[in-house]
């Protein structure tokens, strides 16, 4: 196994925990605090915003940044074995042949990446107290990390597809 092969398993395993959180926000974790928060009768969303949602996006937030970071040394090492000259980061995000596709992959994982810890990250903390923050900058917390994070939902549908189509016979 070469230092490539290595690098593109990290990076597909990072990518895996960072997509399979969002995923799980999206389509499990919010259902549920509004579940959670409309039964009267119950414990409410308070166990899910204390223990798990800070440990979620703890992982959330630095799957991302492991998968970008070894997302660009895939790119180098990808440019290494296909003999282009020049960085291979630079080849992919300027959509040079033969990295357009991928590296349109890679422009939108780093716009995720920058929903997570510019969006996201910032308003959950205010939102799970973290952060001090009146009734009104909580509100517009909640908007903002939700729009973020459906963002980033959408945005990796085409993402993945991006990464995984030099694997399935598409140029880089």
């Amino acid at each position: 196994m070469n230092l490539w092969s290595l690098e593109v398993w990290f990076h597909a395993l990072a990518g895996v925990a960072w997509i399979g959180l969002l995923y799980y926000f999206n389509f499990v974790q919010v259902p549920a605090v509004a579940a959670a928060a409309a039964d009267k009768d119950g414990p409410g969303p308070a166990a899910i915003s204390k223990y798990v949602a800070p440990r979620a996006l703890l992982w959330f937030r630095w799957a991302a940044v492991v998968t970008w970071v070894t997302g660009a040394g895939a790119l180098e090492a990808i440019a290494r074995s296909a003999n282009l000259e020049g960085s291979g980061v630079i080849i992919a995000f300027t959509l040079q042949q033969p990295m357009t596709v991928i590296g349109i992959g890679a422009w939108l994982g780093t716009i995720m990446l920058f929903n997570v810890w510019v969006l996201i990250w910032p308003n959950q903390k205010k939102l799970l107290g973290m952060v001090e923050a009146t009734d009104d900058e909580k509100a517009k917390a909640k908007r903002v990390a939700f729009l973020a994070s459906r963002t980033n939902t959408m945005l990796s549908i085409p993402m993945l597809m991006c990464m995984v189509a030099h694997g399935h016979g598409l140029p880089f």
